[in-house]
């Protein structure tokens, strides 16, 4: 009996001390909220709330991925607002926490004696949210459903920016109304789509329109909302008011009478319909699902939850007595970050570095825009590649590879269409993607340009910053084989999708030199990628290092996949593609070899240190391998790596000083990514270069911690390679070869390092730096 109590008390403390791992960073507010800007991210799924109370009545945002318009801007289904009577609220007694450990948002208060308590939570597995409220008094709740797509709004100016319109040269562009109605005691909404959408335009605007009907296209009759219902609740007519901008209608419901329990749920659904009639049969089979699991749908939320955690994290300094030190900020912001990408994990549509679920009223990132919620300054369906692939590396190593399908399946969809900009324009295979590229796999409008010179060439963009900026798609081919070497997952499905990014290139760049000369390759043999470009920086670039890095990486991984992957035929294929890849160029700065952004380049554009994208992401040059000298040159010597220095927003100077092996300025550029946000939610960063939250800001920061604490080299694996000693950490991280990594610095020392499997325990080096 002693020894089942010793082993009970045991299992007990251990069980603390895991949960308190996570709780120690959740977000606790002790006072209400002023507005919007102030909210609090709660979600699952691929749902994200905006959750904040105001003047004590609860509001929240709903958001869901792949809400997109016809415009392709990413509405948000509505508002809620709960108000309870007599109402806990009105007093002094005020708590709000975003408990991490299950994914929900509790709030509590107390007013004289009436106390209450609201969970707010939604459903991992389904797209249901859940409000659970409870009181010590019976009390009435009204819970109205806000919309501020009543009627239909013009989009003017500025606010053309969160859809695909943004700066082109058109007056009558509006988000058209939704559809919304109470049904018995319930309240329906939804947005559907005409058939014609910004997608038609864009086909047209850009000469595809002969293979149109080969072309995927999201956006037609795509159909988003839901259902909001509760027992004892029935319909109590609408409101009409305004919050800062923006003018609404409500639809209300309240109690039929008071009580000490109310439960509130709301079923979202998202699909291409042809009608909203089929819409609705589809939701309704949402709700009947989702009420026949609706006893263990908590549990097993929750229990999502803490598998999240459990594995992967990074706490530091956590028994440090001042909690607000610059390190241990940086550990829980790392976790608050994640928790935001983790209400995404199941999304149709990859997270948006632009904000991600839980973008809110505009005007507060920025004054002048006074527009309404659904606003985010670079589009809602489109996608910025060298943003995005900040936001999805770092799933990686924290051991979330199930969330990165979202991405990986947004090109995948996209591909066909891709293909056939290279037929159509050119003649030649491959899929050509662009920088700033739409859902449906074509190039921005606004960006491809309305008014082009009549001769220029239709598969370009006419534009200073994207023209030739092509190859950041290679760094989404490196994660889906990464996928297959991390976790060993089966990529059969990516092999098409990467040979035609590879092919593309190598087409189209014989295709170019074709045009200029009698010859396809240079006099050694290789292609000669020019015109070319080093991300938006490096412009008109002869053989950009960050093209040839790519294609050598991509093409040698492919090579060393496994025969099930690759066939004779396409093995040959790639290596003699191989073989016309050019070697990466260097530079010279007072007599020491220096990597550079290409051989040659006509123009700087933007602030982007290129040079180092042989370093990160493409691991040619680094810790352990040769040419790390030539790598410190660049960092020290060239003026336009200082100049460029930052870490705001998307700058990736932090991950490059850790893959360097630069510890103090690793350390410097992460924490100040890392650190309170400066406003009320201390990871809704930004806008930087973009928008709040600025999700390429936190992604970076999660890479340059990650990279701080392990890196890998196939078999390799270095810990603590750019760690401060004077940092105290206990990390979980994941490793290529389905290997985990847990280990604890204290005092400078390593007292636990856990390696599963353990054989893999002989492929570590640690490496603590001064």
């Amino acid at each position: 009996m002693k020894k089942l109590l010793l082993l009970c008390f045991l299992y007990c403390n251990i069980a603390l001390a895991q949960n308190k791992s996570i709780e120690q960073y959740n977000e606790v507010w002790s006072s209400q909220s002023q507005n919007s800007g102030q909210s609090m991210p709660c979600g699952g799924g691929d749902i994200g709330l905006n959750v904040w109370v105001e003047k004590g009545e609860l509001l929240f945002y709903i958001a869901r991925s792949g809400t997109f318009d016809e415009n392709n801007a990413m509405l948000k289904p509505g508002r809620v607002r709960i108000k309870l009577s007599p109402n806990p609220f009105d007093g002094n007694d005020f708590k709000q926490e975003l408990k991490l450990q299950n994914g929900s948002v509790l709030i509590n208060g107390k007013n004289g004696d009436l106390k209450a308590e609201i969970k707010l939570w939604v459903d991992v597995y389904r797209p249901v949210i859940h409000l659970n409220i409870s009181s010590n008094k019976a009390i009435k709740t009204e819970a109205i459903f806000e919309n501020w797509r009543y009627r239909d709004r013009e989009v003017k100016g500025l606010e053309k920016n969160e859809g695909s319109w943004k700066f082109a040269p058109r007056n009558d562009v509006k988000t058209l109304k939704d559809n919304i109605a109470f049904k018995g005691n319930a309240i329906q909404f939804c947005h559907h789509n005409l058939d014609s959408t910004i997608f038609d335009v864009t086909v047209k605007q850009q000469g595809m329109d002969g293979v149109k009907d080969q072309m995927y296209n999201p956006l037609k009759n795509l159909t988003f909302g839901g259902l909001m219902q509760g027992k004892n609740l029935k319909a109590a007519g609408n409101t009409k008011g305004q919050y800062l901008n923006t003018d609404f209608e409500g639809w209300k419901l309240e109690s039929i009478k008071p009580a000490t329990n109310q439960d509130i749920e709301i079923y979202l659904n998202t699909q291409q319909t042809t009608s909203v009639n089929e819409w609705q049969q589809s939701l309704e089979k949402v709700v009947k699902e989702a009420e026949s699991n609706n006893k263990t749908a908590w549990q097993k939320t929750a229990d999502w939850w803490k598998q999240y955690w459990d594995r992967s994290f990074v706490y530091i300094n956590t028994a440090k007595p001042d909690n607000d030190t610059t390190a241990w900020q940086t550990g829980k912001n790392y976790q608050l970050f994640r928790y935001m990408l983790g209400c995404n994990a199941y999304g149709q549509a990859p997270t948006k570095f632009n904000g991600g679920l839980f973008t809110y009223d505009p005007v507060f990132v920025n004054p002048q825009y006074a527009f309404t919620p659904d606003f985010r300054n670079w589009g809602g369906g489109l996608m910025t590649a060298q943003n995005q692939r900040l936001v999805y590396f770092p799933m990686l190593k924290s051991g979330d590879i199930d969330m990165m399908k979202p991405e990986f399946d947004f090109y995948l969809r996209s591909l066909k269409n891709a293909e056939l900009r290279s037929k159509v324009y050119w003649g030649h295979n491959g899929a050509c993607f662009t920088e700033q590229v739409e859902n449906f796999g074509l190039p921005n409008s606004a960006e491809y340009t309305w008014k082009r010179p009549a001769d220029f060439d239709k598969g370009l963009e006419y534009n200073a910053w994207l023209e030739y900026t092509w190859d950041t798609v290679f760094e989404f081919c490196l994660m889906m084989l990464e996928t297959e070497r991390y976790k060993g997952d089966d990529i059969h499905q990516y092999i098409p999708f990467i040979e035609s990014c590879l092919t593309f290139f190598d087409e189209h760049y014989q295709y170019l030199s074709r045009k200029r000369s009698a010859k396809a390759l240079d006099g050694k043999g290789h292609l000669v990628l020019y015109p070319g470009s080093s991300a938006e920086t490096f412009k008109m670039a002869y053989n950009s290092n960050s093209t040839i890095a790519a294609l050598q990486t991509i093409t040698k991984r492919m090579l060393a996949l496994p025969d099930s992957y690759i066939n004779k035929e396409e093995r040959i294929k790639l290596e003699s593609l191989l073989k016309r890849i050019p070697p990466i160029s260097f530079g010279e700065v007072d007599g020491h070899k220096t990597l550079t952004p290409a051989k040659s380049w006509e123009r700087v554009n933007n602030e982007e240190n290129t040079q180092f994208y042989p370093v990160f992401p493409w691991g040619i040059f680094g810790l352990g391998k040769p040419g790390l000298d030539i790598a410190l040159n660049t960092w020290k010597l060239d003026t336009l790596v200082a100049k460029f220095r930052s870490g705001i927003g998307w700058k990736q100077d932090n991950i490059f000083a850790a893959r360097l092996g630069l510890t103090g300025e690793a350390a410097k550029l992460t924490t100040f990514k890392l650190k309170n946000s400066g406003r009320r939610f201390p990871a809704f960063w930004g806008p930087g270069f973009d928008w709040t939250p600025d999700h390429n800001w936190g992604g970076s920061g999660m890479i340059g911690l990650q990279e701080m604490l392990m890196q890998v080299d196939d078999k390799k694996i270095l810990l603590f390679p750019a760690w401060p000693k004077d940092w105290d950490v206990h990390f979980k991280l994941h490793a290529p070869y389905n290997t985990t990594v847990e280990a604890t610095l204290k005092d400078g020392k390593v007292v636990e390092l856990k390696v599963l499997p353990e054989e893999r325990k002989k492929d570590v080096v640690v490496m603590l730096r001064q």
